[in-house]
């Protein structure tokens, strides 16, 4: 059955900046170098919200005659779908949280790319300017809000999860609302929405009317994680590597639900920044949780840290196994420990500007079958570049699972191949096999998973 399609003239929700010429050419440009096809993918995925697929290239594939075009008016701009996804309006309207989400993109794709790469301390290439980017596209999109209490707390977890463990996040979500804390995660379905869907009535019940669903994604990942109808605040960051420092530098506190390889990534990110010497000292609270049932999923995870990365490693964050209250008590407490050493250090709430980042985690990551396969993994250096690494692999094994270059290189040459140490390694090999076995890797009811890596034997080599 075909889905059916309606064509529609949108206005803006709220307000958007005049563009300039050149910023209306360049995302009217379908050529290499323009930012038409960007903006088209980033649109459709958009219009999808609550569409359950976790494939951004199927998703291409299913509205090929999908178009979006620019209409330049009087005082402003309007966008002209053309076979836009009919779900995405109501009577012929389209929701307004859609048509927010739909204005977020195009901000952030013009503003990312507009931004002169010889601007004064805005360098793509230098670890200051990276962070520096980052401020300025989460400041433009006024998520940035100054005087505003350590509120938020970040939630990771997977996309792919059972209904027990959706109701897990949403009650641990309530109990955060209910102490007037906001929520942001990666903004798609799963352990995304789950905690800000029940933060929503937590803070009904407390009356908090400026309560915040931040999202945060990006372009290869956002057909695959569609935003949730609930996130209010939608930011979309050039890359996975600015995505996942803007978590950490907005975010006052962490809580990862279980999840697959994307999760994985997360984790390692995380604990690989707070290894640093330089970070020793700075309150960053760090929950794992989930139900009874996901006691041996964290203690499989535990042990992955611990062998990879070293005991210190696992004093970075708490296991609270099926105890939602304590979840959100450990948070509220540590929102309380972030604001007294930001106060002290006269360090902004808004924007963590002390944290040290190592620029191995800056810079963009992009999965080939020989970046992949050139990945350093061994026990013969510092464990944060250990973590740096392996965030790299999942990266890759992230990549080909759903993100469309990622599974058009798999297509192509075949499952990404991952080498180094046996040490490292079969750990690695046992964690993903257990993913697959509880269908952590793709939706359920998305078909059979074929796995976009392969585990390889003997030293790191470049592939031919």
């Amino acid at each position: 059955m075909t889905e059916s399609t309606i064509n529609a003239l949108v206005s803006p929700e709220g307000s958007l900046e005049i563009l300039s010429n050149f910023e209306v050419n360049r995302l009217k440009d379908r050529s290499e170098g323009g930012l038409y096809r960007l903006f088209r993918q980033c649109a459709l995925a958009v219009l999808n919200t609550g569409v359950e697929t976790d494939d951004c290239k199927t998703l291409m594939e299913a509205h090929a005659d999908f178009d979006v075009r620019l209409v330049p008016q009087p005082r402003g701009l309007k966008l002209e779908l053309v076979n836009a996804p009919a779900h995405a309006f109501v009577d012929g309207q389209m929701l307004r949280a859609i048509r927010e989400h739909l204005f977020s993109v195009l901000r952030d794709i013009i503003y990312s790319y507009s931004i002169p790469q010889s601007a004064a301390g805005l360098r793509r290439d230098d670890p200051e300017g990276i962070t520096n980017l980052i401020f300025h596209i989460l400041r433009n999109a006024r998520v940035l809000q100054a005087g505003r209490h350590p509120d938020l707390v970040v939630c990771w977890g997977g996309h792919s999860i059972n209904e027990r463990e959706y109701q897990y996040s949403k009650e641990v979500g309530h109990q955060l609302g209910l102490r007037g804390l906001s929520i942001c995660t990666g903004c798609g379905p799963g352990a995304m929405k789950g905690p800000m869907k029940g933060a929503t009535i937590g803070h009904a019940k407390q009356r908090v009317k400026n309560g915040r669903y931040i999202g945060l994604t990006e372009p290869g990942i956002i057909g695959a994680e569609a935003p949730n109808p609930i996130v209010n605040e939608l930011v979309i960051m050039p890359d996975i590597e600015k995505r996942l420092e803007a978590f950490v530098r907005t975010g006052h506190g962490v809580i990862v639900f279980p999840g697959g390889v994307g999760t994985a990534e997360e984790i390692l990110y995380l604990l690989g920044i707070l290894l640093h010497p330089d970070n020793a000292d700075l309150p960053f609270p760090v929950v794992f949780t989930g139900q009874q049932e996901n006691a041996e999923y964290f203690e499989m995870i535990d042990q992955f840290i611990r062998n990879a990365l070293g005991d210190e490693a696992a004093n970075k964050y708490e296991i609270i196994i099926d105890d939602p209250d304590k979840v959100a008590r450990t948070m509220k407490q540590g929102m309380k420990d972030v604001e007294t050493f930001r106060r002290a250090m006269q360090d902004a709430y808004y924007f963590n500007w002390m944290l040290k980042i190592d620029p191995v985690f800056q810079m963009p990551f992009e999965p080939t079958h020989k970046s992949m396969r050139a990945l350093k993994l061994h026990r013969d250096q510092p464990a944060h570049l250990i973590a740096a690494n392996l965030r790299k692999a999942f990266s890759g094994i992230v990549a080909g699972n759903v993100k469309e270059s990622g599974i058009r290189h798999v297509q192509a040459k075949g499952p990404f191949e991952i080498a180094g140490d046996p040490e490292l390694l079969a750990p690695l090999e046992a964690m993903l096999k257990e993913f697959v076995a509880q269908d952590r890797m793709k939706l359920p009811g998305s078909g059979a998973y074929e796995p976009s890596y392969r585990i390889v034997s003997g030293a790191v080599q470049a592939a031919p």
